[in-house]
């Protein structure tokens, strides 16, 4: 099979901007994407454009991609509009990697944007109640409780203020590995707290601010166990990548090029509570490390789908940088921070960097890449050779309905 690389990737800041349209935060991804790459609005063949709340929030439905992409001069060529709830971008990435696999063109693109910050704050918040079954939300809700039964509820650990309702799911989860593995909220606060201090050194985060394991601790109340700054903000946001055929490479900077060695793509399945190593999570990064012919243990870095720190706990064992049951532990020894055994979320992740949820998937690539060609600054891991991305999205039974794992090399 030829190999496919990422020549190019854009990103903006992640932040909330009241007075920045779609049409701008694609523009300035996908113009940092295309200088990066050295090419211009002509040279893409296809692409994939990613956006879950345009339609909600502004009433854009159908023609998204086409909308935006025209608006920068990007015309007359195939547009996929994509959307699969948080892991959207993603799956627009998925989607050019099968367009240059098919030997359909030689460059595409991948775009993922999303405006979600409103002064309707209820508006705003109810993005997140169609991310699952619509026609069962009760039967939804009752079975995710029932996962933390047994689980005492601390009076006063209950955010009185509207909250997106994936943080019940999260706060579910969480109490389930409470419950069955001994998971404590310190250790929670131990991954928030290193995601937050990596913050301090991407100047693209939405917050740059560190916090103490105590002082996540004693922050405001989500839903129990979680606190505000375990949990991923409302934001806006772009990202971009480009990529090529080795066929069309010799036309780069080979120096620069990142390598995809997987790229995969699963929806969830029936499975049991208790049969963790069937996690829709755990299934795709098997899939993905047998694709690119590699394991855990040669992951120099990790970004994971951290909406809350309780998801970057789940998400460590699903990879196998731990055993199930391990990765509260993993976290408050330290061996996830930069310079530990393998650091996760450099970027900040989605609690610090920002969680636009069109944009999320690309917005990890944009780190990983950054991250293989040695140029994150004062968060760079060092000597990364590969790196691997973990997107979830929805809600369906008891997991994320879609999961993208995508793992890269320099």
């Amino acid at each position: 099979m030829e190999a496919l690389y990422i020549v190019g990737v854009g990103m903006t800041r992640f932040g909330k901007f009241l007075d920045r349209s779609v049409k701008d935060l694609t523009r300035e991804a996908v113009t940092a994407a295309l200088r990066d790459a050295g090419c211009s609005v002509s040279d893409p063949e296809a692409a994939y454009f990613s956006n879950a709340c345009q339609g909600h929030m502004q009433g854009q439905d159908l023609i998204r991609g086409e909308i935006a992409l025209r608006s920068m001069g990007i015309e007359g060529i195939p547009v996929t509009n994509v959307e699969n709830a948080c892991a959207s971008a993603s799956t627009a990435l998925y989607g050019a990697v099968q367009f240059l696999r098919a030997g359909m063109g030689e460059i595409a693109l991948a775009v993922g944007v999303d405006k979600m910050y409103s002064t309707d704050r209820a508006k705003m918040f109810s993005v997140f109640d169609s991310g699952w079954d619509v026609e069962t939300v009760e039967e939804n809700r009752q079975r995710l409780l029932a996962l933390g039964a047994g689980v005492p509820v601390p009076e006063g650990t209950m955010s009185t203020r509207p909250y997106s309702a994936m943080m019940d799911v999260y706060a579910a989860w969480a109490r389930f590995h409470m419950r069955t593995f001994g998971t404590t909220r310190e250790q929670i606060a131990a991954v928030a707290a290193k995601n937050h201090q990596h913050s301090t050194e991407n100047p693209l985060s939405q917050y740059r601010e560190a916090y103490s394991v105590e002082e996540v601790l004693r922050a405001p109340p989500i839903t129990y166990p979680l606190t505000l700054p375990m949990c991923a903000p409302i934001s806006d946001g772009a990202a971009a990548a480009v990529v090529v055929r080795e066929s069309a490479l010799g036309r780069f900077d080979r120096r620069r090029a990142i390598r995809i060695c997987a790229s995969v793509l699963m929806s969830g399945t029936d499975r049991r509570p208790e049969e963790v190593e069937k996690h829709i999570g755990r299934r795709a990064a098997l899939k993905a490390y047998e694709q690119a012919g590699v394991g855990p243990r040669d992951m120099s870095l990790a970004e994971v789908h951290d909406a809350t720190a309780m998801g970057e706990i789940m998400q460590i064992e699903n990879l196998g940088f731990c055993p199930f049951g391990e990765g509260g532990p993993t976290a408050a020894r330290g061996e996830t921070r930069i310079g530990g055994r393998i650091p996760v979320n450099p970027s900040g992740g989605l609690e610090s960097k920002g969680h636009p949820i069109g944009a999320t998937g690309l917005g990890q690539v944009f780190e990983l890449a950054t991250q293989l060609r040695g140029e994150a600054g004062r968060r760079q891991v060092e000597n990364a050779r590969f790196a691997i991305a973990e997107n979830g999205g929805g809600i369906y039974g008891i997991e994320e309905a879609a999961c993208c794992v995508t793992i890269l090399g320099g």
